[in-house]
Formats: C-alpha cells, sequence, structure tokens
C-alpha cells in the first residue's frame, strides 16, 4: 500500500527535535504557508515546546491556516503559559482580564447555533470546531496573577501593565507602592510604557509626593521613545507651566504629534489651540477636522465641543443641523447638558424634525440627572400634557425640584397652582411662600406674579403698598405687565386714591411697548371727563391702537366715537365696521349696535335679516334689550318668520330680568294658550335701545 502524499510530507518532521520544528514552523509561517507552521508547531508543542505553543495560540488569535477563535487561543496560551513562556502568559493574562467572545471567520457562533437548531447532528460538529468553547469567561484576578508571573519572568511590557493594575486596583487590591516599584523595574529595561507611568506616579502623587519636574523628566524618557501618552501627558505640563516652562507652542507641537498617531486627547486639544490660535497659527479647518476625528471617536469633550462649535458658528454661519447630531451623541453618552440641548432642538425644531414627544423624553432624562431647567420644562410638559401624559402631581413634583434648585419660574408656577388649587388642596400661605421666594432674588416675571396675587388677595393697603414696591423695579426695567399694573394701582382700581396723571404714565409706558389691554387703559383714562386729562382726540388714538392690535373693547370703543363724531370726524359705516369686529370676538354690546345700525340702515345698506341674527347673538348672551328685539322680530315678521310662541319665549326671559319694555310685549300678546298671562320678573327697568351713540 503506498503511504499518502500528506502523509509522505510530513513525515519526515517526526524526526525532528522541537526546537528545529519551531524553526521550520517560523519559515513557513514567513512564506504565508501557515497550514505547514501549524502542523510544524503542532509537532513540535506535542514534543513539549512552549514557543511552538505560543505560536499556535497566535494562528488562532490572528486566523492563519485555521478558525478563528480566541477560546482556542486561549487554551494555547495557557499551555505556554504553564511551560513558562513570558509572553503567552502577558497575552493570556490581557484576555483573561477582559475577556472575549470567540471571533470566528467565514462563520460566526450565532451561524453554529442555528445549524444547531435545525439538525442534532451539527452539535457535535460544532463541538468539533470549538472544542473550548465559543467565549474566553472575564476572569481579572487569573489574568493579573498570569500577569505578575511574566513580569517576574523579567517582561518589562508585563511590568508596565502590572503596575498599571496595581494602580488601579484591578483583578487585586490596589497599592501604589507595589505598583510604583514594577514601573521603575520596567523603565529599568528602558521601556517606554513604564517611564511614562513613573512621571504619571510623581505627578499625581500617588504614594509619593507630587512632584510635577520629576514627572517631567520621566515623561520626557518615554516621549523620545515616541511614546503617544507621554507625548500627550507632557503637552499639559507645557500648557500649564507644571513642572516646565510654560510653552504654549511646544505643546501644540507635542499634542499635533500624538493627534497624528490618532490618539483622542491629543486630537480633541490640538482642535481646541487651532481654534483659539495658541501656540500654532489659527486655523477652523484644521481644528474642526481634529475634533471630529476625535468626536467620530467617542471622545466625549471633542463632541461637546462640536455641539458648541456649529450651535454658535465659528467664522461661518450656525450649522444647527450638525450641533443637534453631536448634542445628541453628547446626551445618549450620558451628557446632562447635551441631554437638555436635545430636548431644547427638538421642542423648538432647529436642527432636527420638531417632536415634542423626543423633546419631553431629552428634558427628561437631563432632569432625572439633576438639571435644573430640564425639570422645569419637564414640569410644564406634564401640566400641559404636552409630549408627555398629562400629570398634575408629576408637575408639581417637578417645579419643586426646579423650585429647590432657584429656577424662579418653577417658584412662580408653584404659587400660582398653590393659590388656584390645582392638582393641590388650594393654600394661600404656601402660594404666598413660593411667590414671595420667587420675587425675592429681582426677578421681574416673579415681581409682576407675587404683586398680581397680593392685588387679587384683598383691598389691604399694606399689602398694595407691598404690590407696588414689587411692580415698580420691575416696571423700571422695563417690564410692559408691571406698567399696566402699576397703573392700575395708580388709577385706584384696587382700591384708595387715584393718581390720574400717575397712572396716565404707567399706562403710556406699557401702551408704547405694545400693550394692548395698557392702550385701553389709557384710552379709557383720557375719554373719561372724570379723571381730569379728558382728551377726545387722544382717547380715539389709543383705542385705534388697540382696536387695530385686535382688543375687542376697544373696537367697540371706538365704533361708539366714529358713530358719535367723538374724537374722530363721524364716520357712520367706520363705526359699522368697527362693531362688527368686536361683534365677532363675541362682544355684547357690539353685536347689539351693530344690529341696530343693519335694522336701521344706519352706515349700512338695511338689512333686516342680518340684524336679527346680530340681535339673537347678543340676546344668547342674555343681554335683555337684544331679547326684546328678538321678540319684536319674531312677533312682526321682521327679517324672520313670524313665530309669536318663539316672540314670547324671548320676552319672557327679558322680563325675567326686569325689562318694563319686554313686560308691555308680554301684556300686549294676551295670555298664553295654557290659559296664564306672563309672569314678569321684578327688577330695575332697562333701556331697551342701545343705538350708535351707546357707549358701552
Amino acid at each position: 500500500m503506498r503511504t499518502p502524499k500528506l502523509l509522505r510530507r510530513f513525515k519526515p518532521w517526526t524526526s525532528l527535535a522541537p526546537a528545529a520544528l519551531v524553526q521550520r514552523g517560523i519559515a513557513a509561517h514567513e512564506r504565508g504557508a501557515f497550514m505547514e507552521a501549524f502542523e510544524a508547531w503542532q509537532i513540535a508543542a506535542k514534543g513539549g515546546s512552549a514557543e511552538a505553543a505560543y505560536r499556535i495560540g497566535q494562528l488562532y488569535l490572528q486566523g492563519q491556516g485555521v478558525v478563528r477563535s480566541l477560546p482556542d487561543a486561549a487554551d494555547w496560551y495557557e499551555r505556554a503559559a504553564e511551560a513558562g513562556h513570558a509572553e503567552a502568559q502577558l497575552v493570556l493574562g490581557r484576555l483573561l482580564l477582559e475577556g472575549a467572545a470567540a471571533i470566528v471567520a467565514l462563520n460566526s457562533p450565532e451561524t453554529w447555533r442555528q445549524q444547531a437548531a435545525k439538525a442534532d447532528d451539527q452539535v457535535p460538529l460544532a463541538k468539533v470546531i470549538f472544542p473550548h468553547g465559543l467565549a474566553v469567561e472575564k476572569q481579572p484576578e487569573r489574568g493579573f496573577g498570569w500577569i505578575a508571573k511574566a513580569a517576574e519572568a523579567g517582561n518589562a511590557e508585563a511590568q508596565a501593565l502590572l503596575a498599571e493594575l496595581l494602580r488601579q486596583g484591578r483583578g487585586c487590591a490596589q497599592d501604589f507602592a507595589a505598583a510604583r516599584q514594577w514601573y521603575e523595574k520596567a523603565a529599568a529595561q528602558g521601556f517606554a510604557g513604564g517611564e511614562f507611568g513613573l512621571g504619571d506616579i510623581h505627578f499625581q502623587g500617588l504614594g509619593v509626593p507630587k512632584d510635577a519636574e520629576l514627572a517631567a523628566s520621566w515623561y520626557r524618557k518615554a516621549v523620545e521613545k515616541d511614546h503617544v501618552r507621554a507625548k500627550v501627558a507632557l503637552a499639559f505640563l507645557h500648557l500649564n507651566g507644571a513642572g516646565v516652562a510654560k510653552d504654549v507652542a511646544e505643546a501644540a507641537r507635542l499634542f499635533a504629534e500624538a493627534a497624528r498617531r490618532e490618539d483622542v486627547t491629543a486630537l480633541y486639544n490640538i482642535g481646541l489651540l487651532y481654534l483659539r490660535g495658541e501656540g500654532v497659527a489659527r486655523s477652523v479647518d484644521k481644528a474642526e477636522t481634529a475634533l471630529r476625528k476625535a468626536g467620530r471617536r467617542g471622545h466625549l469633550p471633542a463632541i461637546q465641543a462640536l455641539g458648541e462649535f456649529y450651535s454658535k458658528g465659528v467664522a461661518t454661519e450656525p450649522d444647527l443641523r450638525e450641533a443637534a447630531h453631536w448634542y445628541l451623541e453628547a446626551a445618549e453618552r450620558g451628557d446632562v447638558q447635551a441631554q437638555f440641548f436635545t430636548g431644547r432642538f427638538y421642542a423648538t425644531g432647529q436642527g432636527v424634525p420638531p417632536s415634542l414627544r423626543e423633546a419631553a423624553k431629552w428634558f427628561l432624562k437631563a432632569a432625572e440627572n439633576g438639571h435644573a431647567t430640564a425639570a422645569y420644562n419637564v414640569a410644564v410638559f406634564c401640566l400641559k400634557g404636552t409630549g408627555i401624559a398629562q400629570d398634575v402631581a408629576a408637575a408639581i413634583k417637578w417645579f419643586e425640584f426646579a423650585a429647590n434648585a432657584g429656577i424662579p419660574a418653577a417658584q412662580v408656577q408653584l404659587g400660582q397652582l398653590y393659590s388656584a388649587g390645582t392638582g393641590v388642596d388650594r393654600d394661600h400661605a404656601r402660594a404666598e411662600e413660593w411667590l414671595a421666594k420667587a420675587a425675592s432674588g429681582g426677578d421681574a416675571e416673579a415681581g409682576l406674579a407675587y404683586a398680581s396675587f397680593l392685588i387679587q388677595s384683598g383691598k389691604d393697603e399694606a399689602r398694595l403698598l407691598r404690590a407696588a414696591e414689587l411692580l415698580t423695579p420691575a416696571a423700571a426695567s422695563g417690564h410692559a405687565a408691571a406698567y399696566l399694573q402699576l397703573g392700575h394701582l395708580r388709577a385706584g382700581r384696587f382700591g384708595g386714591a387715584a393718581d390720574w396723571p400717575e397712572a396716565a404714565k404707567c399706562y403710556a409706558r406699557a401702551a408704547e411697548a405694545g400693550l394692548a389691554d395698557a392702550m385701553l387703559a389709557l384710552g379709557g383714562l383720557y375719554v373719561d371727563p372724570a379723571t381730569g386729562l379728558a382728551d377726545a382726540k387722544a382717547a380715539a388714538h389709543w383705542f385705534e391702537k388697540a382696536a387695530v392690535s385686535g382688543n375687542m373693547i376697544a373696537q367697540f370703543q371706538l365704533g361708539v366715537m366714529y358713530c358719535t363724531g367723538n374724537g374722530v370726524e363721524q364716520d357712520l359705516a367706520k363705526g359699522v365696521a368697527w362693531y362688527e369686529a368686536a361683534a365677532k370676538q363675541g362682544h355684547q354690546l357690539g353685536q347689539f349696535n351693530l344690529a341696530v345700525m343693519l335694522s336701521k340702515g344706519q352706515g349700512c345698506e338695511a338689512d333686516p335679516k342680518r340684524a336679527f341674527e346680530w340681535f339673537e347673538r347678543a340676546a344668547e348672551q342674555g343681554m335683555a334689550a337684544a331679547q326684546v328685539s328678538v321678540g319684536d322680530a319674531l312677533m312682526t315678521g321682521n327679517g324672520v318668520a313670524q313665530d309669536l310662541k318663539a316672540a314670547r319665549a324671548w320676552f319672557e326671559k327679558a322680563a325675567g330680568q326686569g325689562n318694563e319694555m319686554a313686560k308691555q310685549r308680554l301684556i300686549a300678546l294676551g295670555p298664553s294658550q295654557s290659559g296664564h298671562t306672563a309672569d314678569a320678573a321684578r327688577g330695575v327697568n332697562s333701556d331697551p335701545y342701545c343705538g350708535p351713540a351707546n357707549d358701552g
């Protein structure tokens, strides 16, 4: 029988010594013959070669000639490590420190699981290909033990890593003294990692006095060996002048060198230096490039800087889309301020499609992480049911959080909720406590809110005086609403003697700031002879400004002035137009006066049908004179089909308010079909007609 070709090929190797087989495997590996290397090293390993076992571990780690598998690599490394192979001990220690999942070329572990689920006979096949499982279990203590063995064997890299573990307390108890000793051993061999570690030990004062100058000397030794982290550390010393002369240009040079090796801290810092033009020529483009490189690698400070960079715009217009993207990146990494900004982006629709639900989600995350303004926003969302389920109790909880953090708006909200009894028992004492606290910081809105509370809670002279004290500085800061309330106080609306000139000054300031209610109040002062400020033209001027802004009371008053020619040239058509504007907003007298003008054809074409519609709207609001007019139209069939029953019903409503004309109409109609006369209610006499000259 002939010997198979493959067996003939490797049969002579069985006579070679393990050391020779290792060298044969190395030669095969160098020319890319990985299977041949594997066969040679496997025979050598069976012969007791630790180096061969280590190299087989490397093949499994890199997936060369075998299916890549970290558990199999770990198994071979352990064989070599147990035989005293220092490099294997180091690599095995690293694997056990963090643990690792099997990485399989061509077929993933999930593929094998799916195959096993389809057919039972695939399970043994999976076990053959992955005899040591699909993952390396994380065992920090065992990892530390193997690294310690490699360090004791004199491996400089292991010595520096062991020092790092002792310094951090990973897989062992923290021990700065032992860490320093192992760093010193690695440094004695000229290993840059040991020199860098000693720099950190002395700079941070870990078990030794802080000594920035000594730290700098160790960092410099590591820098000379091109150690990237040492370059970053030495750059910081030069940037701050710690242990070395302050030299921003040298710091920039070191950061730039480390940045070329893609160190994220260096990229971030050189980006900032380019942005500010410190130590290097200012370059926004280079700054942006460096920051984006660091940001794409997940460096949070760089991500935060990019959010600010794009939101503010540096040498270019702000790019809110980019800003929103980077703030979202930072928010997802737990940055509280970025979570708040992300909520604001979604709330305003800047840089992202508007979404109140997303806004509420991010405000809530920021609030849960202690952001006071976000807590206030969440409270408002909960109170209104905006982007989140309405929940008054939750709103109060978040308002209290924000209020206790010193947010005046939250304190005002709590005061108003307790004052109104919204979601809580009404409690004027607690309401005043929160409002007073809000106002104590000098916030104009808070001062106005507290003053309004004091005004509404009674006519007590001391409270009104306190309200005036609060309103005065708020008004002086330009707060229009404070001027309006101060005007009301000076006009004696809440009690006390009126000071009309002072009231007019306050109203004028608020009116000039565009407050329609102030325009109306100022017009009222000028139209009333009792104020001593009567000026019909000035009244018409301010009523018109308020009317144009949509104030229905001013629209009605202006209609009266045009119909009567008071302060303006009489113009019935303009009067009708302003009555209609007020009527459409639901002004009762505006509706009635418009109906009168339409019924009489004054300033417009006579239109009994439209007149009836407006009389009816005013009547439905309870105006007795309008109810009589509706009854008259139904009784006579003027603009509407005659309906005596309906007419009687309207007359009865007006009579019930004491309207004498309605009572007379009911008498004229005679007994109802039920045989009873109308039972007119007792009351004061009401004028049944409110024509163009009515001033409301």
